[in-house]
């Protein structure tokens, strides 16, 4: 499967633009992690993707064919977890995935629930009602109803949020797994997310993007403006933009990013994280 993004722009009837000239091509197989801050455009461009908005400008293509001729049959190969997705307090576990299997017009739909009940480990919630749920298992019930009919394009808006570092282990394992003959895109905060199991990255900041390619094209990119030092040592003047405070018998030594580290300032190998943080720094400061 391929998406191919071209000069899309996005502008809400508020006059919020909210998507600026993006170009993206997405292939299959591939779990690629969408990275940004709050408001950076993530879930506008999610959305777009899942036909549930139509670009303001420019055009999506899905394999070579413009998505306004093959919404529907991009609809039927989607799996979608947006962020603020909406359960039926009302119905039980089995009772709400078995309702969204017949929306999506699913045959076998009881073995299709089956499957993704187990899939996200809620096997014994399977008869509990919805509005019993601690928010991690509701949240796995949003995953459950994204991977309805075993879908070859999967959309994740923060699918981890809520769930405890076990349960974020076996999901990030499980995304991983359905990515190596599928499309999956994974928007989160949370780059270790994004850290184990992408294998392509894209960073969206004010509607525009910043970067696209590997995690270790992007940490590479960071090398040489990563530093350590006391934080009695730092400067107003040098430029840095801190991104760990840690408590320890000496003192409080800081971690920072920046374009040209101060003398005092011991070089370090750049984590994911820290290239991430620096992309975004040098773009707010423009």
């Amino acid at each position: 499967m391929e998406i191919d993004i071209r000069k899309v722009g996005m502008t809400y009837p508020s006059g919020k633009r909210a998507l600026k000239d993006v170009g993206i091509r997405l292939k299959s197989p591939s779990l690629t992690g969408l990275l940004g801050p709050n408001g950076a455009g993530k879930s506008t461009l999610m959305k777009l993707l899942a036909a549930a908005l139509m670009p303001s400008s420019g055009a999506v293509f899905v394999n070579g064919r413009p998505l306004s001729e093959k919404e529907r049959e991009l609809k039927s190969l989607l799996g979608y977890l947006p962020q603020d997705f909406g359960l039926f307090d009302e119905l039980t576990v089995t009772q709400f995935l078995e309702y969204m299997a017949a929306l999506k017009g699913l045959a076998h739909r009881k073995d299709a629930v089956e499957e993704v009940i187990h899939a996200v480990n809620l096997e014994e919630k399977r008869k509990a009602g919805i509005r019993t749920l601690s928010g991690g298992q509701r949240q796995r019930v949003g995953i459950a109803q994204a991977l309805l009919g075993d879908p070859p394009f999967l959309i994740l808006d923060e699918p981890t949020v809520g769930l405890d570092p076990e349960e974020r282990i076996h999901f990030r394992n499980l995304f991983s797994r359905r990515a190596q003959n599928r499309l999956v895109l994974l928007s989160t905060h949370i780059i270790e997310d994004v850290q184990s199991v992408c294998d392509q990255i894209i960073v969206i900041n004010h509607g525009g993007i910043l970067f696209t390619g590997t995690p270790g094209e992007l940490i590479q990119a960071a090398e040489g403006h990563v530093g350590v030092f006391w934080e009695e040592e730092v400067s107003r003047e040098a430029g840095l933009h801190i991104t760990a405070r840690v408590n320890t018998s000496r003192g409080i030594r800081c971690r920072a990013v920046g374009d040209d580290l101060p003398s005092y300032a011991r070089s370090e190998e750049p984590t994911l994280e820290d290239a991430y943080l620096y992309l975004i720094s040098r773009e707010e400061a423009r």
